[in-house]
């Protein structure tokens, strides 16, 4: 009995998956429904291509700054992401897209952060140079499918502890929607049917729900959500600029560290997923950061 209790450590922590694993298995479950069921108009060598440029970007970024280890992790949602939204005919700028995503955590940086989500970021330059497009009617208006993409990308934020910027998003995006009907008096047919779209969930799922380029405090996240939002809905509506929500995205990207120093939280870890408020200390200059070869620990967190 004594040993049996020895083995036993109830305080012991339980060790949790990399929450980017969970986003790897869902992108992939949904690419394969993709491609299999609803006959996406991206090829298999396009996914090959794209896969593998982000590989070797984030592999080539690793040795240029002395990471010590390579991740693929995140450069493999980048990627996925990416097969699963933009659509073009050349298979360059399928290439160009991934480097230009994954190049981006390396080169635009604030503060030991990226600035810009690598896939928003690499869909908003493909859209403006008219090299690619995407397409929401791919994901047809199915209802569970809906619901499927819903329940993975639930899955995904929750792991990763930033669930409450996609709600909140979706909240204040869907009820501005409807607002905006019964103000001009349309039938709410018109905002439902205009929230039908796969794109506009795996945005909120797995893009705006980025924990590295997201406010550090749950505070900031949702002050973050209303600011996307309304931006989305301006492109939409005032612009009448398709991609509202991709547009509005990277127009906000820049109050993220204005965000984080006037609403402060603890810088996010992957291996500690955690919301935010539990710090009370971030980045405070008094403590050192550690230091693995030639970078911080928070530096080389930047680039994963």
């Amino acid at each position: 009995m004594e040993q049996a209790s020895e083995k036993t450590q109830p305080n012991q922590p339980v060790k949790r998956l990399d929450p980017r694993l969970y986003q790897i298995a869902s992108l992939s479950t949904l690419l394969l429904y993709g491609l299999v069921w609803l006959h996406f108009d991206v090829s298999v060598l396009q996914i090959a291509i794209t896969l593998g440029t982000a590989i070797l970007t984030q592999y080539a970024g690793t040795r240029l700054c002395n990471l010590p280890s390579f991740d693929p992790r995140s450069p493999l949602i980048s990627a996925l992401s990416l097969c699963l939204l933009l659509r073009t005919d050349n298979l360059a700028v399928a290439a160009l897209a991934a480097f230009i995503a994954i190049a981006s955590k390396f080169v635009i940086c604030w503060n030991d952060k990226h600035l810009f989500n690598p896939t928003n970021l690499a869909l908003v330059v493909m859209l403006a140079c008219g090299f690619g497009w995407i397409s929401p009617g791919q994901w047809g208006q199915i209802a569970w499918f809906g619901f499927l993409i819903a329940c993975l990308g639930s899955l995904v934020v929750t792991r990763a502890a930033r669930a409450d910027v996609t709600l909140a998003f979706l909240g204040f995006y869907v009820g501005l929607l409807i607002t905006r009907a019964i103000w001009l008096g349309d039938p709410l047919t018109i905002p439902f049917h205009q929230i039908e779209s796969g794109a506009l969930l795996i945005f909120a799922f797995f893009m705006i729900s980025d924990p590295k380029t997201t406010p550090d405090s749950r505070a900031g996240r949702i002050i973050y959500a209303l600011i996307v939002a309304l931006a989305a809905l301006y492109v939409q509506f005032g612009l009448f600029h398709p991609n509202g929500p991709l547009w509005g995205l990277i127009a906000c990207a820049a109050l993220v560290p204005l965000l984080d120093r006037l609403l402060p939280g603890s810088r996010y870890d992957w291996s500690k997923p955690s919301t935010g408020q539990s710090s009370a200390t971030r980045d405070n200059p008094v403590l050192a950061p550690l230091s693995v070869g030639s970078l911080s620990l928070h530096q080389q967190r930047r680039f994963s």
